[in-house]
């Protein structure tokens, strides 16, 4: 993705964990996060925006789904907004009716 000194070279993985180090400094960041900790919530935003876990697992370069479940969490406020099947039929019944 990044490209190194020599343009048919990618950077380190060495590299990526230094400039993201300095950049927490600059940034004023304390607390202790990696680049795990940014794809982490890379993935998480977008799970709670609404993306199909399947494009993220495409994004994260994920085989098995199982993996890209285990680096996600589903926030509570997802959770909430989900709403049954069974909401949407209409079986002739009021919301008074107590059959």
């Amino acid at each position: 993705m990044f490209e190194g000194v020599k343009l048919e070279r990618h950077i380190t993985v060495r590299t990526v964990q230094k400039v993201f180090k300095h950049a927490c400094r600059i940034a004023g960041v304390k607390k202790d996060i990696t680049v795990h900790t940014l794809r982490h919530s890379f993935a998480t935003h977008l799970l709670e925006s609404g993306t199909d876990l399947r494009y993220i697992q495409e994004l994260l370069g994920h085989k098995n789904s199982k993996t890209t479940e285990i680096y996600t969490h589903v926030s509570m406020k997802n959770l909430s907004q989900i709403k049954s099947p069974l909401d949407n039929l209409n079986l002739g019944l009021n919301k008074g009716d107590a059959r």
